[in-house]
């Protein structure tokens, strides 16, 4: 009598062809991750062991730029300041962002449309043109002071341009859509019904709203945060127009090393700390 545990005729071809598909899905998957990972070796990965290598080998292995960015008082304020402002812009672009956000997750197809177009509106001209409308409109003798003056409002100028605030409201203007795209998408992807359950269950718009779809939209404000925090402490543009000397960030020192003092060494240091910095938050989260 043949046991029915045994695998009959048909079975092994099968099984063999379900293999050798998974192994065309493994092998089609990997050329087609394969550009990408090329791009990021060349363009990211390289770069950034360069940038170790010459921090940490000036000619020969040593920690003295380390050494001398920490025992010098300058340099850890500049990071510090560096780190409040990336924190202040991060918390700026979410509070702002969350409403409109939640708008478009609860808006017409063709209202959505429309706020989304708005929203990328930014994209389409560049950071160094929105830092230039921003000076004429900060400026002495910019619109803003301008309006003020003849409305009566104030008798002089105000100071608002290179100084914290200014540099806060350009930063604040250029990562925004950062923010509002991942918190949007998370937010779209929440089930209504679910608010609509707590609802029926006696919960008022508040309470469902803090209890059922703000702890769903978590991710996206994490996501937002952090990718805003990111591209805020390496920001170079903005606080070099928009800011003055007392407003300079990590970015500008690294700047002036390389560009000016021609000091690779330390230079690729400062790049580097910033970059720790990043990682330390990522690992944190």
């Amino acid at each position: 009598m043949i046991s029915s545990s045994a695998p009959s005729k048909d079975s092994v071809p099968m099984r063999e062809a379900s293999q050798f598909t998974n192994f065309l899905r493994k092998k089609s998957l990997f050329f087609g991750l394969l550009p990408a990972i090329v791009y990021l070796i060349i363009l990211y990965i390289i770069p950034i062991i360069r940038t170790l290598r010459l921090s940490l080998f000036d000619p020969s292995f040593t920690w003295e730029h380390y050494i001398h960015f920490f025992k010098s008082p300058i340099y850890l304020d500049r990071l510090l300041f560096s780190l409040k402002v990336s924190l202040f812009v991060t918390v700026l672009c979410i509070v702002l962002g969350y409403p409109i956000a939640y708008l478009l997750s609860f808006t017409s197809p063709k209202v959505k449309a429309l706020l989304i177009a708005l929203i990328l509106i930014p994209f389409w001209s560049s950071t160094l043109v929105r830092n230039y409308a921003w000076m004429s409109l900060l400026g002495r003798n910019g619109f803003i002071n301008n309006t003020l003056i003849s409305l009566g409002l104030i008798s002089e100028p105000l100071k608002l341009l290179h100084t914290l605030f200014a540099v806060l409201v350009g930063m604040c203007n250029v990562l925004l859509p950062y923010t509002i795209l991942p918190m949007f998408s998370v937010m779209s992807s929440i089930d209504k019904n679910l608010l609509t359950a707590g609802r029926s269950l006696g919960g008022s718009p508040i309470k469902v709203f803090f209890r059922i779809f703000f702890p769903l939209s978590l991710p996206g404000v994490a996501g937002g945060g952090l990718l805003v925090f990111i591209m805020g402490l390496g920001y170079y543009i903005t606080p070099a127009l928009l800011g003055g000397t007392s407003e300079m960030m990590i970015s500008n020192l690294i700047d002036t090393q390389i560009s000016s003092l021609l000091n690779w060494g330390f230079g690729s240091a400062l790049s580097g700390i910033p970059s720790r910095c990043h990682v330390s938050v990522i690992l944190y989260i």
